[in-house]
């Protein structure tokens, strides 16, 4: 694993990490990279009146992305749940996939996917998963997608951008599955570069990537993964004062506290760090603006489970609930 990378392109706000820059120049025989049905785009924007629910009032959505509107039956009082759909059935070569949910202020959304993200193998080019998320003053905001599974011969670039305001808080979660859905040896992938960075008052606050190249280097090496398979992080994002939201355009989630950082930590060790079936970390980031959880497990389902159990613990301490049920499954 790795934290940089070089980036020399860009494609629209995103860094290119250079190998990909390569796979870009690589053509496609059965339709051009982010051509129709290939250049994926879900845009939505969530606002929430006072006290009452937060509502989806923009959104854009463009193949092979589908939205169906908003689920009200997260235990959160005013959180709403939006479900990116995808009926192509997997991520292939050439895939632009952009994501961009914008919480107004006090709003407060959990973004999820219908399943795990397959991506297919290829013969060239790559798939690109963006997702921009702009959290305005004392909104929570959670994207927690399913697992990423990548298959043989894959290359798969993953990037999340933050853009936080004072008082907000933004979760994201990650699970890389590397032995994908065929009959191969777990890591015979072609690349693998998952990015997640963010921004608190436009000073950049995490830089984190997960970057592996098998025929580069072995992910079984000790300074990588090791003798485990799945890779699991999730990333809290909650810089601001300890304590209530107290900011005016916050005043509708006076109920929604920012977890104080070192008892959070410790929490979160506490909850997860002895279980035997994983290897966890949990660290603070700089500028106390929230803290890392990175697992390393054998099985998908074992580390996916303590994943929610970071979560479950850190919901309690900012909604006062815990994580919704998972009916994907």
């Amino acid at each position: 694993m790795s934290a940089g990378g070089s980036s020399a392109g860009t494609v629209g706000s995103v860094r290119l990490p250079s190998a990909f820059e390569d796979y870009a120049d690589e053509s496609l025989a059965q339709a051009p990279a982010g051509g129709p049905g290939k250049n994926g785009r879900l845009e939505a924007t969530v606002a929430r009146p006072g006290d009452g629910p937060t509502r989806l009032i923009r959104d854009r959505v463009t193949v092979p992305y589908h939205l169906t509107g908003t689920l009200d039956t997260d235990p959160a009082p005013g959180l709403a749940t939006l479900i990116a759909q995808e009926p192509t059935g997997g991520v292939a070569q050439g895939d632009r996939h952009r994501m961009a949910i914008d919480a107004h202020p006090g709003a407060r959304v959990h973004v999820t996917t219908q399943s795990a993200t397959k991506v297919h193998s290829m013969a060239a080019n790559y798939a690109h998963l963006d997702a921009s998320l702009r959290a305005a003053e004392g909104s929570y905001l959670e994207y927690i997608p399913g697992p990423t599974i990548v298959n043989e011969d894959a290359r798969c670039l993953q990037t999340v951008s933050v853009d936080l305001a004072d008082e907000a808080v933004v979760v994201v979660a990650d699970v890389l599955v590397p032995d994908g859905l065929t009959d191969h040896e777990p890591f015979d992938f072609d690349h693998y570069h998952a990015r997640v960075e963010a921004e608190y008052d436009g000073r950049l606050v995490c830089a984190d990537a997960v970057d592996l190249r098998p025929d580069e280097r072995n992910p079984r090496d000790l300074a990588s993964i090791g003798e485990f398979s799945v890779v699991g992080s999730l990333y809290v994002f909650a810089p601001g004062k300890d304590g209530p939201v107290t900011d005016q355009a916050a005043k509708a989630t006076a109920d929604t506290h920012r977890p104080a950082l070192e008892p959070l930590v410790d929490a979160l060790h506490d909850r997860i760090g002895a279980d035997e079936r994983v290897r966890a970390g949990v660290s603070r980031l700089p500028a106390d603006a929230g803290a890392i959880v990175r697992l390393l497990g054998h099985r998908e389902a074992d580390v996916t489970e303590l994943l929610r159990e970071a979560w479950d613990e850190l919901r309690h301490r900012t909604l006062g609930v815990g994580a919704p049920a998972d009916r994907r499954y």
